[in-house]
């Protein structure tokens, strides 16, 4: 089957700095994807870690290995055989609580599989030995009754089988004595891996005080950044403000800049206007000639006018005389028509008393008649 992933999270993935084993160095730009593998032919667990084509992290998970949080974020484990410390930077405290958990599931699965191991390599060993007891037996009695093949041709079937079994189990035997050779190399790797990772607990214990004066000496300069970060996010508003200023005065420059062009436009108009300035002034001359002459036929205008007024106000007096006496005699005219009118009424009133025959009239009528047709032309 191979590897197969069990639990994966995403983090920020540091290794501890070889040179100095004190400060973090981060391996990845960003959160990156950290998984658990288990191998089945292998009975073993790995933490994989891939940025893009590059492997960060590949750390097999030993008994020994111990997953400390340091923070509510962040979580730091010691591989000796990648002679590194591994350090993951979660976005939650969930996430690392789970991370750890699952730590140590895998620490104590890996240990139960050692266990097993131990087990199975005690039990062949035991195997082993006892097999090694039994088979030099086996060449005796051959010795003592002769050769397999007289023991074949002396002995019934059952004998032979026995033999034939006989052999099995030398070659078994050899198989189990190579197996125990193997067993005990892994062992004796094993035993050298175990000592090197004592070690490096050793080492890690030794180094645990200084990591814990490093992440106080860290939560400091934490302390201190987030100070710095406060006094960049004032500098930026500062910035932005700077940057609106600079924005309403880049503005108001290309507003100026064009009433600078259009004042430089109307400064060549204006020159060319003063090449004709000269023509202009001569004809300036020309016309301040007229106007003087104009002012000397106005004067003599001005004078005849002056006289023509005269001679209004004195045909206005006369007319306002005149109209005047018209008035005058309008007004004997109306008296004399309203004399006429009563007269004329009076002759009605004598014409109605008199006897008056059919187509004649009488002299009052006649004197009427005739005044009405004058009244009328």
């Amino acid at each position: 089957m191979g590897e197969q992933p069990i639990f994966t999270t995403r983090a920020h993935v540091f290794q501890i700095d070889p040179t100095t084993k004190k400060n973090w160095v981060p391996a990845s730009k960003q959160a990156v994807t950290v998984s658990y593998f288990y191998d089945s032919t292998r009975n073993s667990y790995r933490i994989i870690s891939v940025d893009g084509s590059k492997v960060i992290i590949n750390s097999t998970i030993t008994p020994n290995m111990t997953f400390t949080k340091t923070s509510q974020k962040f979580g730091q484990w010691a591989d000796s055989r990648a002679n590194t410390v591994f350090g993951l930077g979660f976005g939650s405290e969930q996430q690392l609580a789970k991370f750890a958990e699952k730590f140590q599931e895998v620490k104590d699965a890996a240990k139960l599989a050692r266990d097993k191991s131990q087990e199975k390599m005690e039990t062949s060993s035991n195997h082993s030995q006892e097999s090694g007891r039994v088979t030099p037996s086996t060449p005796q009695a051959s010795s003592i009754n002769g050769t397999d093949d007289e023991k074949i041709s002396h002995v019934g079937p059952e004998a032979a089988l026995l033999m034939s079994e006989n052999d099995r189990l030398k070659t078994a035997v050899e198989q189990s004595n190579t197996n125990a050779k193997k067993w005990e190399t892994e062992l004796q790797t094993l035993q050298e891996s175990n000592a090197r990772l004592e070690d490096a607990l050793t080492e890690s214990s030794a180094n645990v005080e200084s990591w814990k004066k490093q992440l106080s000496v860290c939560k400091e300069e934490s302390d201190a950044l987030r100070d710095k970060i406060s006094e960049l996010e004032a500098q930026c508003k500062e910035v932005s403000l700077e940057q609106e200023r600079n924005a309403q005065l880049t503005a108001k420059v290309q507003e100026l800049e064009a009433e600078l062009q259009d004042k430089e436009q109307e400064l060549q108009n204006l020159r060319k206007q003063a090449e004709i300035i000269p023509q202009l002034m001569a004809e300036c001359e020309s016309i301040t000639d007229k106007l003087r002459t104009a002012e000397t036929k106005n004067m003599e205008l001005d004078g005849r006018i002056g006289g023509l007024q005269a001679d209004a106000e004195e045909n206005r007096q006369k007319q306002g005389d005149m109209q005047g006496e018209l008035k005058k005699f309008m007004d004997i005219l109306d008296g004399k028509i309203d004399e006429l009118h009563e007269f004329r009424q009076g002759l009605s009133k004598l014409g109605d008393g008199l006897y008056q025959v059919p187509g004649v009239l009488v002299p009052g009528q006649q004197s009427q008649a005739c005044f009405m047709n004058k009244r009328a032309n």
